[in-house]
């Protein structure tokens, strides 16, 4: 029982990689706040089941759980739900920032309100949750923060502006908060989840290779993310953060950090004509190529 005596809070854990960790959480010990706003995938609608059918399962496998169906787009959302924890429980340990929408729409269509939608939720929403729970993990000094980022940020990928942005921030808010929590023994790490869900089932299957790549998504089962979150969440996992994780299928893998690769120098300074002589022959050989292929994942291990 990895996690006995902790309270976890996991957001968006009405349905697929959320209700998975929600319930892998609740087997390994640890009492579950099950937040989940009820919405569609695009964010509109809002109903309470999806949240109390994993609250009932949690229970039968002899359990505690209660719901929680606030949305994380604001900051009185993100301390409602912490405070569902505090009522509860008295307590919280471990924060799963999981919740998420999608509004695709390519660059030169995308509108104001996709853009904000998606980084209400996803960016504003992870903010919104830690914010509220960090200052109860600084006075217990200890808490564990596991969020969701994607490819899709850390990559790139068509259609996806505010959901890219939106994850990338992600892994910037993770890193920054593992630094300011380190001296409470806190930490916070990011996991890149492929998995099969509603979410993943909107990305356009269209031409032959898009098919390809959602039929192998979709041998991918949210249930393989859910044991990295809960070791994460764990104390076995106290000199783990700052990190980004993959997880696809049965493999686990962790991401590099953003370092510089090569660099070059002029003693005069630069010059745009200088800079256009050697540019090809030094910084110009270490460029990744920018994948445009339209696939959902461009990352090549995913195949």
């Amino acid at each position: 029982m990895l996690l006995e005596g902790r309270v976890a809070v996991v957001t968006g854990a009405g349905r697929g990689i959320g209700r998975e960790i929600a319930l892998m959480l609740g087997q390994a010990g640890a009492r579950v706040v099950v937040n989940d706003f009820g919405g569609h995938e695009d964010g509109t609608g809002g109903e309470s089941s999806p949240a109390d059918h994993v609250v009932k399962a949690i229970r039968e496998a002899g359990g505690e759980a209660v719901a929680s169906y606030d949305s994380v787009a604001s900051m009185a959302g993100g301390q409602r739900i912490v405070q569902t924890a505090l009522d509860a429980f008295g307590r919280v340990d471990i924060i799963v920032n999981n919740a998420g929408i999608l509004r695709d729409r390519m660059i030169f269509n995308m509108t104001e309100e996709e853009w904000d939608a998606v980084i209400a939720v996803h960016l504003k929403g992870s903010f919104a949750v830690t914010r509220a729970a960090a200052p109860r993990f600084r006075e217990q000094r200890w808490g564990r923060f596991v969020n969701m980022t994607s490819t899709s940020g850390l990559v790139g990928n068509i259609g996806q502006a505010n959901y890219a942005a939106a994850k990338l921030g992600i892994v910037g808010l993770t890193r920054v908060t593992a630094l300011d929590m380190a001296r409470y023994n806190v930490t916070a790490n990011c996991i890149s989840p492929f998995a099969w869900t509603r979410l993943i089932g909107t990305i356009p299957s269209e031409t032959p290779e898009q098919k390809a790549r959602v039929a192998k998504l979709e041998k991918m089962s949210p249930r393989d993310i859910a044991p990295l979150a809960v070791y994460l969440a764990s104390e076995e996992a106290a000199r783990v953060s700052g990190q980004v994780f993959g997880v696809r299928g049965k493999e686990i893998f962790v991401f590099s950090q953003p370092r510089p690769v090569r660099s070059i120098h002029h003693a005069e300074g630069w010059t745009p004509e200088r800079l256009a002589e050697v540019f090809q022959g030094t910084l110009g050989h270490h460029l990744t190529p920018l994948e445009t292929s339209g696939q959902y994942f461009s990352y090549d291990p995913l195949v």
